[in-house]
């Protein structure tokens, strides 16, 4: 705790020093959000034999941000907790105390700088690339960004990142769940009111090599995302669509070839009321084709998303399970209403698997093979903006599932009936969010 408080007053020291010297922008900010939740069937149908689960958890950060005509440097210090996770009298946390953010920005001309450290990468609709702030502990990447700003609309970022273990004196496996290595071409234009995204990435995975020589050899798998984004903003509608393929090999070092469409309109039908309606679509690879050896992965995997924005907030799909897998078609209904400070979001979706869904069948001694309807899901929040700093909101999601989502969901127990249960999540959450010093200078 000690080394926590000290980091802390590092920061602060070392920023108002800054900012007495040269700096033309300073900013040290905090974010206090704690989220209590009740999971009764969140993420995958509820069993049985078992019993609701009740938390709160909390994301505590502290933020420094620096800005002159040369340089920015960004700073988040984050403490992610469930409550009562440890003694009170606790000497060390269980999670700990980790570093988000940490990121310089050199800017070389009008045009061209250079980020690099730890740092967000969020472009677009985060269909991609997204920061996950659902998640209390969030997504943040080790990278190097080259940024070419030719005007206010149009940007243009090359990206590379090269992830390691440790410090070593020779290759050792990368054992973390991440990429191993990645690059990255994004390009964003706007073009009154229309607007164009072109997203290049090419995501290398590390895969076990042979084994039985006496010195390892790092392979890595690589697979491309290839597509674009397009947007139109007007005074009553809105549209975007998107597309994209992937290819090259998968994480396992098997052949990839995969796809995903998305389209949405949405009509503010009077300044409180605004309504829409939208389709996703994302390949996916038959059960029966999955594990053999000689067939192409189908399934498209959108890699560093805010995956809970999409697909139902209870996060039955590619949040953290069903990669690699059926794929997904979701038709939903987004409806919003604002009336002052409180805004009323309800979300209906309809689920249905994009490749056949099968399981073994013990009677008949083979496959059975299942329809594509996955079921029905209900979002519904509650947001209260009480100022800029302090946001109120609550939810609740219940899922309708399908004998075809028991069977994806419990592939060891296709025929059981947890989709009969009552499979629901609520949350209320307060977000804090201070400003303790702000100084701006002019040039």
């Amino acid at each position: 705790m000690r080394n926590k408080f000290s980091s802390f007053a590092l920061l602060f020291t070392l920023i108002l020093i800054s900012s007495s010297m040269l700096a033309q922008q300073v900013n040290i900010s905090a974010e206090i959000r704690p989220r209590y939740e009740f999971r009764h069937g969140y993420k995958t149908l509820f069993p049985d034999d078992a019993k609701a689960a009740n938390f709160i958890s909390q994301r505590t950060r502290l933020n420094g941000f620096f800005s002159n005509q040369t340089f920015k440097a960004y700073v988040s210090l984050q403490d992610v907790r469930v409550w009562g996770d440890v003694n009170q009298l606790n000497t060390s946390d269980v999670n700990g105390f980790s570093v988000h953010e940490a990121w310089g920005q050199v800017r070389f001309c009008d045009v061209f700088s250079l980020k690099v450290g730890r740092q967000e990468i969020i472009y677009d609709d985060h269909r991609i690339f997204g920061s996950v702030g659902w998640a209390q502990q969030a997504r943040s990447h080790d990278a190097a960004i080259l940024k070419f700003a030719f005007n206010k609309n149009h940007n243009l970022d090359l990206g590379l990142a090269l992830n390691a273990m440790m410090e070593s004196l020779y290759e050792v496996k990368y054992a973390n769940a991440n990429y191993k290595a990645l690059q990255y071409v994004w390009y964003h234009g706007n073009f009154g009111k229309h607007g164009l995204s072109v997203l290049f990435l090419n995501n290398g995975i590390a895969y076990d090599a042979n084994v039985s020589d006496s010195i390892y050899e790092e392979k890595i798998s690589y697979s491309q995302t290839l597509g674009g984004r397009y947007t139109l903003k007007t005074d009553k509608i809105g549209f975007n669509a998107a597309a994209y393929t992937q290819m090259g090999k998968n994480g396992k070092h098997k052949d990839l070839s995969a796809f995903y469409f998305t389209a949405n309109i949405n009509f503010q039908a009077t300044k409180a009321f605004n309504i829409g309606l939208g389709g996703e679509y994302l390949s996916g690879t038959s059960t029966k084709n999955q594990g053999m050896a000689n067939e192409k992965d189908q399934s498209f995997t959108p890699f560093y998303g805010t995956n809970h924005k999409f697909n139902g907030w209870m996060d039955y799909f590619y949040v953290g399970n069903y990669i690699g897998k059926n794929g997904l078609l979701d038709i939903y209904l987004p409806l919003k209403l604002k009336v002052q400070k409180v805004t009323f979001a309800l979300i209906p979706h309809y689920f249905m698997a994009a490749a056949t869904v099968s399981a073994y069948d013990e009677s008949s001694q083979g496959f059975k093979d299942y329809s594509n309807g996955l079921g029905t899901e209900i979002d519904f929040s509650v947001t209260y903006t009480l100022s800029k700093s302090v946001v109120i909101a609550g939810g609740y999601s219940q899922m309708f599932g399908t004998e075809t989502m028991q069977a994806i969901k419990y592939p060891e127990n296709p025929s059981g009936e947890f989709y009969k249960n009552t499979n629901s999540w609520a949350w209320i959450m307060l977000t804090f969010k201070p400003t303790f010093f702000s100084k701006v200078e002019p040039q």
